[in-house]
């Protein structure tokens, strides 16, 4: 009875206006289950709702009134366009603005009553609430305090009120919602549901059980009983996640893996047993292993020999080398035979992806294995190459896409090197034994099992990225691969040169790029936005833009140089274009959005401005400068920003000032963080601390809760949920097994398929 409830439609409990079933839908609530899973964004209090003239700088409350004078305009600083208006109630009147929002003025009627709910600011003298949130409402409550969702005290007045406030959509308001879960609170059915979580687990981590916390959670009747429900349920979304993970671990257990054992190859392809064999290969590389480098390749050797498919994630800062480790492990597996066979080799694919890595890790396996008898090819969508070539044995030659998959068909290429092209249907491995998949965070087993084709055996899989990634996220979103870290630079490697620059400063520091450009260097000039928007749209940014930043620089400050553009809403061939011209110094600077490909290798470029630097995170901000450390120049990065943005940031580069908006200290602690700290899993931590995982990572993309993904910040919680689910799949490791064993379990698994992690 309680799944056939949980999964009962909505619309046949409650009577639906066409227009709140069109809301529903945009809210994605279909089911009870997604009802009763719609949890409040937040609460308001009756203790939060004040009379204006009771309104003190700093508060966070909800006030009520009528507001007139609504109008449109820009700022006098800077130039926002805004929307501004005044707000009166019985006691007093509050200025309301709403910076980079005029569109308000247009949707709520001038000299109607509202609620706001914000922060109270307070500026010579005067309060204002700035950005606050506004509702439209039918009425004024006559008393503060007084609240439909509160308790009664004997003279009528409200107890402990906290009014649930959720996402609404037009038709759908969150009084309905409210009600709506009222009823299915009063009903027999919600009774009955029985939670999914095995009760001694509850009681080992004093969690309420399920009816409960819902009820906790819609309507708490003190802020106590909703922090309880929401710990429940942060658990509970964290706990299925890591079941998922130990139950794709266990079916990775249990598949066949090609064993490859470390040999060596001379220079006639004949393979000795030698166990030295990655060390005589690295041994020809032109810089020394760092420590983690040694490390990374040990974990995967040892994988390698399990017999089951390796599932790894190689997690390195920007230039800490992966590609070297990918290419070690890479020689072991074709240095190794086929089962039963005394003749050719397994075989790699390297997946990137765009067309401009491909091509730039080609090359560079190239120089790593020109001195083996060992073919590597090259196919993406404008087509194929092999090395060596018969007609030029030290370089590479275009081939036709047909012959091309004939050899790699027949495991004549031993290294097959390309962008998405790798998997489709015409591409066919003989004996593919190692995948590695280069910055994508996420292969899908779906994906992987299309390489695979007819093979009976899956390959290892080596997931790289250079985006660091805090412990609790790595445990969580790749709980199902085993991480190794590479956490060391190598030797050598000249540190960026990193400075925060007010405006007041900006033409010094185009004189420092003009050296530079003098010198024969390159280039990034980095902006938040494409165009120059229209002032009067909805949700406008004051930022530069690429295309009028561009058209700036070449009239204005560099106009000897050649300057070109890249963004997001160009095609892939077209951006490949652009960043081979630029690789190929025909382009001096490249103006660009944020979509500068992570990993292309352009050693001439040492130099990255970065426009706006408040509005981009600490882990955006450090893969960008990252673009500037491939060369042996000393590389420099200039992070543009507001003077309040900067202020609070000490001697950080030049021109700070010593007093500040409060709004600015969390940006200007950031930006101080980027010149200090000491690498990139430093400035993962701090900006999941400062920003939220979910900002950070985009709740959307994993299909996880925004209340998840906010509790991953919670390292205890995080191993607890991943010990309980290792200790149950132990003992239950087969789909069939978990059903026998928690059959509410596995069927609250199965509901959560939405949790795609791609």
């Amino acid at each position: 009875m309680t799944s056939i409830f949980l999964s009962q439609p909505v619309k046949s409990l409650f009577r639906l206006q066409e227009s709140q079933a069109k809301a529903l839908a945009t809210l994605r609530i279909k089911t009870v289950r997604d009802l009763l899973y719609y949890f409040p964004k937040r609460y308001d209090s009756i203790t939060s709702s004040k009379l204006i003239v009771d309104l003190v700088a700093g508060d966070q409350v909800t006030v009520y009134g009528r507001i007139k004078n609504l109008k449109t305009g820009k700022s006098f600083r800077g130039k926002m366009p805004k929307a501004e208006g005044t707000v009166f109630d019985e006691t007093s009147s509050v200025k309301v603005i709403w910076f980079h929002q005029p569109y308000i003025a247009k949707l709520i009627q001038n000299d109607s009553l509202v609620k706001l709910h914000g922060k109270v600011s307070e500026r010579n003298g005067v309060i204002s609430m700035l950005n606050p949130e506004i509702e439209p409402v039918s009425s004024v409550p006559g008393t503060i305090g007084n609240s439909l969702f509160a308790e009664q005290g004997e003279d009528g007045a409200s107890v402990g009120a906290m009014i649930p406030v959720y996402g609404e959509s037009k038709g759908i308001t969150s009084r309905w919602l409210y009600h709506a879960l009222q009823k299915l609170f009063s009903s027999e059915d919600f009774s009955g549901i029985v939670d999914p979580i095995p009760e001694e687990i509850r009681e080992r981590y004093s969690l309420p059980s399920l009816t409960t916390s819902l009820i906790w959670i819609h309507s708490p009747k003190k802020e106590a009983d909703s922090v309880v429900a929401r710990k429940r349920f942060a658990f509970e979304e964290i706990f299925f996640i890591q079941l998922k993970n130990e139950q794709q671990r266990a079916i990775h257990s249990r598949e066949k893996a090609f064993i490859i054992e470390t040999k060596s190859v001379d220079e006639n392809g004949k393979v000795t047993g030698s166990k030295k064999t990655v060390e005589e290969f690295t041994s020809r590389f032109p810089f020394p292993l760092t420590e983690s480098q040694h490390k990374s390749i040990e974990d995967v050797l040892a994988d390698f020999a399990k017999g089951y498919p390796m599932s790894r994630l190689l997690e390195g800062d920007v230039g800490s080398g992966k590609t070297a480790v990918a290419a070690s492990t890479a020689y072991a597996a074709v240095t190794s035979r086929p089962k039963g066979q005394n003749f050719g080799t397994l075989q790699v694919g390297y997946m990137a992806p765009t067309e401009i890595l491909a091509k730039q890790h080609f090359e560079s396996f190239i120089q790593y294995f020109r001195h083996m008898p060992i073919s590597i090819g090259l196919i993406t969508g404008n087509g194929c190459r092999k090395f060596p070539s018969k007609l030029n044995p030290g370089g590479w030659t275009d081939i036709s896409r047909s012959q091309f998959q004939k050899w790699v068909a027949n495991g004549e290429i031993a290294i097959v090197i390309g962008t998405h092209a790798l998997i489709q249907k015409s591409v066919a491995f003989k004996h593919l034994a190692y995948v590695i998949i280069d910055e994508q965070h996420r292969f899908g087993t779906a994906q992987r099992q299309r390489l695979t084709k007819k093979q009976a055996q899956m390959p290892h899989l080596l997931s790289m990225t250079a985006t660091p990634i805090p412990r609790t996220l790595a445990l969580t979103l790749y709980g199902d691969l085993d991480l190794s870290l590479l956490d060391q630079m190598p030797s050598g490697r000249k540190k960026v040169i990193t400075e925060i620059v007010v405006p007041a400063h900006r033409d010094n520091v185009y004189e420092k790029i003009r050296t530079e450009l003098q010198a024969g260097r390159q280039a990034y000039v980095i902006c938040p936005r494409i165009a120059e928007p229209d002032p009067d749209k909805e949700q406008t940014l004051a930022a530069k833009s690429v295309k009028a930043e561009a058209k700036r620089l070449q009239s204005d400050v560099f106009p000897e140089y050649r300057i070109d553009i890249m963004h997001s809403k160009m095609k892939p061939a077209e951006k490949d274009k652009v960043m081979d011209r630029f690789s190929r110094h025909e382009i001096d600077i490249l103006v660009s959005t944020s979509v500068v490909e992570v990993g292309v290798n352009v050693p001439n470029a040492s130099i990255i401005v970065i426009e706006g630097g408040e509005r981009f995170g600490l882990s955006q901000l450090h893969q960008l400068r990252g673009r500037v450390i491939r060369g042996n120049h000393q590389p420099y990065c200039y992070v543009f920003t507001s003077e309040s943005a900067q202020a609070k940031s000490g001697k950080v580069g030049q021109g700070a000032r010593a007093a500040a908006p409060k709004q600015s200290d969390k940006t200007a602690d950031r930006l101080k963080a980027l010149v200090t700290a000491k690498n990139g899993f430093e400035l993962s931590e701090l900006d999941m601390a400062q920003r939220g995982v979910g900002e950070l990572y985009g709740s959307k993309q994993w299909g996880i809760s925004d209340l998840a993904m906010e509790a991953i910040k919670n390292i205890k919680m995080v191993e607890a949920a991943r010990k309980e689910a290792k200790a149950i799949i132990e003992e239950h490791p087969t789909v069939e097994k978990l059903a026998a064993g928690f059959p509410l379990l596995s069927q609250a698994l199965e509901a959560k398929k939405d949790i795609h992690f791609e």
